[in-house]
């Protein structure tokens, strides 16, 4: 039979992505066929499937850690935040409604059978299941019908590891609290649990570690060091955003837009050397000596091109291009450049029309099919191959289409304006391919010295290496059942 094993946090953001991909990775090692898994997430930051739908982020982490495609029963339920109250609900990789957080909890009796398909689909296909939860058990207020975490184990039957992050403080109220607030049958299906993001010698835990297991009877499976290398993988939440602004002579700022989408754009650029990355954030100006300002995607285009008008960043990147400095967008980004974004069967928010930046002219209309692909490109100006995928709704036309950022199969992607420099594109992950990283960056003055996929295996393979070294990974295989 297949095995599978879960790991639950005792909050958001305690390292549950990075776990899961590190146990993966050790696993495939081992020579085990191993899938990972995460019934709900909420991300704004998706990955477009070798099956044509999309997922979160961290979970195409996780199957490259496996050796895998993505596909969509790796994450079955993605929830996209549209607004503060309210997310576009993806069922197995496609868009099934736009729904208020208060009325979600009505459609989870009929998400949990398409978790629990995609789980089986997994299991069947694979020696081992490696499931991650989604924030904390200990939130049970949100027990009833619950679908990411005791709730799935439970209707899976899968043993659970508790992972707590000491890197904030209250590591054993975390754990004892999470036990202590369980409902009994919850508690009964936690194996045991590790200790995540330890700063300095481990062993001064150590009655700590043992009042944990005294006070839960759960057995721990160690303490892990704090991994330095993690922000060279892929993030998924954009609390995780981080620049590099001690970095080279390049400047570069990205806007954080309230919504910011699929940033994952900004990955490959952070990891250069000769780049220093500035993520500008509300009430910030953009700086002053920025060669290259990003407008990533966006969730709620017209709702961000707002958000950008609010802090005054239009008025910085008509300084910015007087002074002679370089745009581009990206996907939602590339549809503010315009001269209008027109949304008439209000797909997005209320039915209605936004001036856009106007610095190139191109408008674009919304509508209600959503392109998701893997696309192939060459870059126009340099000729470079270029690899992405594209994840949008619109169309985007216009006088400055002519002047196109790239081709795909033959045909124009994207715009320029006449001097070159403000384009826009709708493909995201551009700059993971060394070839058109380093011929884009060159025209800006700086070299490319990197190569991006090799670093992000070589991490992974860091990682279980520091897991390998620190935890009871025998242990933890040997709960999978």
């Amino acid at each position: 039979m297949t095995r599978a094993l879960m790991i639950q946090g005792c909050g958001s953001n305690v390292g549950k992505s990075l776990l899961v991909a590190g146990v993966c990775r050790v696993a495939k090692r081992r020579g085990l066929s191993v899938a990972p898994f995460k019934p709900q997430n909420m991300s704004n930051n998706a990955a477009v499937t070798v099956d044509g739908g999309e997922i979160g982020r961290a979970q195409a982490l996780q199957a490259l850690a496996c050796g895998l495609e993505p596909h969509t029963d790796m994450n079955p339920i993605l929830l996209k935040p549209e607004t503060d109250t309210g997310a576009q609900v993806v069922v197995q990789g496609k868009r099934l409604t736009t729904v208020r957080a208060r009325d979600y909890s009505a459609l989870k009796p009929q998400l949990l059978t398409s978790v629990l398909e995609s789980f089986q689909r997994l299991k069947t296909a694979h020696d081992l299941v490696i499931v991650e939860g989604a924030g904390s058990p200990a939130e049970v207020n949100l027990r009833k019908g619950d679908i990411a975490n005791m709730g799935f184990a439970r209707a899976a039957n899968v043993p659970v590891v508790l992972a707590g992050d000491i890197d904030r403080g209250g590591v054993i109220a975390q754990i004892v609290g999470t036990q202590a607030v369980l409902d009994p049958e919850d508690a009964e299906m936690v194996a045991g649990f590790l200790i995540n993001k330890f700063r300095g010698d481990p062993s001064l835990f150590d009655d700590g570690y043992r009042l944990i297991e005294d006070r839960t009877g759960w057995r721990g499976f160690g303490v892990l060091p704090y991994f330095k290398d993690a922000a060279k993988l892929p993030a998924e939440d954009a609390l995780d955003l981080r620049g590099t602004a001690d970095g080279g002579p390049l400047k570069i700022a990205c806007l954080a837009l309230s919504r910011i989408a699929n940033f994952d754009d900004l990955d490959p650029l952070k990891l250069e050397p000769g780049i220093s990355l500035t993520m500008v954030r509300a009430g910030e100006p953009i700086p002053g000596d920025t060669t290259l300002v990003i407008i990533p995607g966006s969730k709620s285009t017209r709702g961000d091109l707002a958000y950008l008008r609010e802090q005054g960043w239009d008025i910085d990147l008509a300084a910015h291009i007087r002074r002679g400095g370089h745009v581009l967008g990206i996907c939602g980004g590339y549809q503010m450049l315009g001269r209008t974004i027109a949304d008439p069967d209000g797909i997005e928010g209320p039915v209605g029309e936004d001036r856009g930046l106007g610095l190139l002219d191109v408008a674009t209309v919304m509508t209600p099919d959503k392109r998701l692909t893997r696309t192939s490109a060459i870059h126009a100006v340099t000729g470079a191959p270029m690899e992405g995928y594209e994840i949008h709704i619109g169309r985007t036309e216009g006088p400055d289409r002519a002047r196109p950022f790239a081709f795909v199969e033959g045909m124009p992607e994207g715009a320029t304006s006449s001097d070159g420099r403000i384009a826009g594109s709708y493909l995201h992950g551009m700059f993971t391919g060394d070839a058109f990283r380093a011929e884009f960056l060159e025209r800006l003055g700086a070299a490319s010295t990197t190569s991006y996929g090799a670093g992000v295996e070589a991490t992974l393979g860091a990682l279980a290496d520091h897991m390998e070294a620190h935890l009871d990974i025998d242990g933890l295989l040997a709960l999978a059942c």
